[in-house]
């Protein structure tokens, strides 16, 4: 398997895929043009922030599987694309949290004391000790916007300087905040009352300009604005603006709307601090990352153990070693009902019953529609975009969760919905690792999904096995399971044969002309 790295990743990364197995290219950044080329025979793309990861890349690609980011932010990847192709995207938020939380700490307080002009106007000759009067930040208020890994760092930082912390996340709940000893507020309340605002979220659609002419309005006079997450989240010409006409103290700033940001004005004013996007330059972070992406990719590709992947429900190392269990079982049940399917899917059911024991189930039904709809379109369909295939057909899918199950420790349930008709099949874990399926329809059974499988609906009659088996046996076709079950002596019957090996379909027509079978279903799993 190969895997091309753009842009620079410390060698230790490279050496831990090297060791797995994996062959590895280095090119350096690649302009789009020149990746969409490159990204053929691709089983994995690793890139820092410098390559733009586009569309029409991704719709070149392949043999991609997954595209990993050294790093945390997402802008340059096209993630909707890479969803729609079932591509999974990783990145590694944790590998430069320390860097990324001191570099704004470090820009908090040179922002505070105005230390780079003083160190200029020295360097040149000037000794001005009242021009570069600064504040304490003991005792203010600072503001974080977004307390995930990065922002919560910032946030102890702050507190162990003596400064109040106030936060705005509205995917943080007020008591997680409360127990860091912040207090949680909403967004008017933060830009009113902040002496320092930092920032800490994502570039999205919502992220866009976040902070405009109308957010400076609501802030008190003489804040200073600190922004180590993404350039865009603050509308610079209103910064500049808010500067200009003093209402902002001063701003320092690692990132910018564009990198390198060459003309803009705000490097003219005095009061604006600037670093070349360096919040995860240090060696720790650099180690770290590239370590982190390494381990990744090779425990998704070698072992099937997915971590910080963003577009795949989140579970911990150890709950996808135990989910692999489920997850089979899964795949097997979606599969077996989309061989069933006669006609256009109209709604997906699925009841988790009993000791399921995976925190996300999402994931699960991930696997539930990856096999379903794998049946009608082979190799297209993963993790990533199963449950996308389905809303873009108006495929109805429904999850419904319940801590009994009155036969089995754990059971899964998968309903399957046409316009004419529903069917149904159950299966559960033996052993807690073994797939089977135990219920078709009303009829209870233990059927191994493995390989050939040939379902028989019937009238219960004495003979009908040696019947079956004898047209199998004159074909060289070996029984190598059998299950059954009836609902009243002498009414309808399942039998369920797994089979050493796939019938022609002449054997299933000769199958179907026994009078006692009223319909048969051959399905390879």
């Amino acid at each position: 398997m190969k895997i091309l790295v753009t842009d620079n990743l410390s060698e230790e990364g490279i050496k831990i895929l090297k060791e797995e197995g994996f062959e590895v290219e280095e090119t350096g950044k690649l302009p789009p043009q020149q990746l969409k080329e490159k990204i053929k025979g691709i089983v994995a793309l690793i890139v820092r922030s410098g390559t733009k990861v586009t569309a029409e890349v991704i719709q070149n690609a392949d043999a991609l599987k997954i595209i990993g980011r050294a790093g945390v932010g997402l802008d340059n990847i096209d993630l909707e694309e890479a969803t729609r192709k079932g591509i999974m995207v990783m990145n590694t938020p944790t590998g430069n949290t320390i860097s990324a939380a001191e570099h704004t700490i470090s820009l908090l307080l040179s922002l505070a004391r105005n230390i780079p002009q003083a160190n200029d106007a020295l360097k040149k000759g000037v000794w001005d000790r009242k021009k570069f009067m600064g504040v304490e930040v003991f005792g203010k208020t600072l503001g974080v916007v977004g307390l995930g890994r990065v922002g919560t760092h910032v946030a102890r930082c702050a507190l162990g300087l003596g400064m109040r912390v106030i936060t705005y996340d509205p995917f943080i709940s007020r008591e997680k905040a409360k127990n860091l000893g912040v207090e949680w507020v909403e967004w008017e309340k933060l830009l009113s009352e902040a002496d320092f605002i930092t920032f800490h979220v994502p570039l999205t659609p919502h992220t866009k300009y976040l902070v405009g002419e109308k957010e400076f309005r609501l802030m008190k006079k003489g804040v200073r604005i600190i922004n180590c997450s993404r350039g865009g989240i603050i509308d610079e010409k209103a910064l500049y603006e808010a500067i200009k006409s003093g209402k902002v103290k001063g701003a320092a700033l690692d990132v910018f709307e564009k990198e390198p940001p060459e003309d803009s004005p705000l490097l003219q004013l005095p009061e604006v601090i600037v670093t070349p996007h360096l919040g995860a330059s240090t060696y720790e972070a650099q180690y770290n990352v590239a370590v982190e992406m390494g381990r990744q990719i090779s425990d998704a590709l070698k072992r099937g153990i997915y971590r910080n992947v963003v577009n795949l429900p989140q579970l911990s190392p150890e709950e996808w070693v135990n989910a692999q269990g489920y997850l089979q079982l899964c795949e097997k049940l979606g599969s077996f009902q989309g061989q069933r399917l006669k006609e256009s899917l109209k709604e997906v059911r699925i009841e988790y019953l009993g000791e399921v024991n995976i925190s996300n189930l999402s994931l699960l039904t991930s696997g539930i529609l990856k096999g379903l709809f794998s049946t009608m379109l082979p190799g297209s369909i993963t993790y990533v975009n199963a449950h996308l295939f389905a809303e873009e057909r108006g495929i109805k899918v429904t999850e419904r969760r319940d801590s009994k199950s009155e036969d089995f420790a754990s059971l899964i349930s998968v309903e399957t919905k046409t316009s004419k008709e529903a069917s149904k099949v159950s299966g559960t874990l033996f052993s807690g690792s073994i797939p089977r399926i135990v219920k078709v329809d009303q009829f209870h059974v233990e059927i191994n999904p493995q390989g050939p499988l040939l379902l028989c609906y019937n009238v219960d009659r004495p003979g009908l096995i040696g019947k079956i088996g004898s047209l199998l046996g004159k074909e060289g076709i070996n029984i190598a399971q059998m299950t059954f079950d009836r609902k009243v002596k002498g009414g309808e019957a399942i039998t369920v044969l797994n089979l050493d090996s796939s019938p022609e379909s002449k054997v299933l027509e000769k199958i179907r002309e026994i009078p006692e079978v009223k319909g048969i279903e051959f399905l390879e799993l």
